[in-house]
């Protein structure tokens, strides 16, 4: 079996060590494996799979070695400037920022839905926000049984979506210390308010869902809503989701159809499930579905998933596995 030499920028964040775990219980196919971050991490090492690395600088002669796939969740502003430089070299880089979701000639890719928009001429490719991706999944299922039509989100979001910082401020609640990330304590609060606002009075965050759930399902006339809160939660993004289709829904048929689906674990009847129930796991998690009492073409239901993993590394690494299958790297 062919193997191949990957690269990880942002090797040292919250995302990049996550992506050293998915690669290693994936057991992905890895021939030699390089770990770039800033300057401050240079020299730093990381043990992966029994051996332990040294971090290096990220610089525009990193590519030049010769990379098979690059994994980047640096942010926005150090994928703008070195993911082209990758790409331009034969890189495949599969980027966890949202420097490049939205632009047109840019694959915005969950693999559950749409991978087959992969071609070998994709060199740069965007890994969606980490609420994006774990409702676009059951998403795609309705519309392909009913037609969606419009689609309101409500997410409860981790403070790992936020990285260290998050998670710090929450630590400093616990400990009586005042938030110094946050505008609002989160610590026993829930801050409705995620990313900057806009002139529309959305969050960035709600834009992002909104924008790219069209683009990723390719159905740019759908309504689309969401307002995103962030919860005192560690790890795993929940979302409740309420959907209008054009057909009429048949709830037996949708929860079989979830039954089958290898990359959804559907909770029936009263039991649902939270996140300490997915947190570490790849799959994305469906609970308490039921019709609307008054729109007789309207659903609810809960989803939740590790934001981590399958809202971000995961999901970076499953668009690796695919281009591999599919000989396109």
């Amino acid at each position: 079996m062919r193997t191949y030499k990957i690269a990880i920028v942002g090797a040292t964040g919250m995302v990049g060590q996550t992506f050293r775990q998915v690669l290693e219980d994936r057991k992905f196919p890895i021939k030699e494996i390089v770990f770039f971050a800033s300057e401050k991490s240079d020299g730093k090492t990381i043990d992966f799979m029994g051996k332990t690395y040294l971090v290096k600088a990220l610089n525009s002669h990193s590519f030049d070695e010769g990379f098979d796939i690059a994994l980047f969740s640096a942010g926005g502003e150090i994928s703008l400037i070195y993911a082209p430089i990758a790409a331009s070299k034969g890189v495949k880089v599969i980027d966890n920022s949202s420097a490049w979701r939205m632009k047109p000639n840019i694959k915005l890719v969950v693999p559950e839905v749409n991978k087959s928009v992969l071609t070998k001429d994709d060199f740069i490719i965007a890994n969606p926000n980490c609420s994006t991706i774990q409702s676009v999944v059951p998403l795609k299922v309705i519309h392909e049984l009913f037609e969606v039509k419009r689609v309101i989100y409500s997410s409860y979001q981790a403070v790992s979506g936020s990285g260290y910082k998050g998670v710090m401020d929450l630590e400093r609640g616990k400990n009586g210390e005042p938030n110094t990330f946050y505008p609002k304590p989160i610590y026993e609060n829930v801050i409705p308010h995620i990313d900057s606002f806009l002139a529309s009075g959305y969050t960035k965050e709600e834009q992002k869902m909104v924008d790219e759930t069209k683009k990723i399902l390719n159905l740019p006339n759908i309504k689309v809503s969401a307002t995103c809160v962030r919860v005192p939660v560690l790890v795993g993004h929940s979302v409740s989701m309420y959907v209008e289709t054009n057909k009429p829904i048949d709830l037996s048929l949708l929860n079989n159809t979830y039954e089958k689906n290898p990359d959804i674990v559907l909770h029936k009847d009263d039991i649902y499930p939270t996140p300490l129930d997915v947190a570490g796991k790849d799959s994305v998690h469906v609970g308490r579905i039921r019709l609307d009492q008054d729109e007789p073409n309207g659903l609810h239901l809960w989803v939740v998933a590790d934001n981590v993993r399958k809202g971000a590394a995961t999901n970076a690494i499953q668009i690796a596995e695919h281009l591999i299958k599919e000989d396109l790297v």
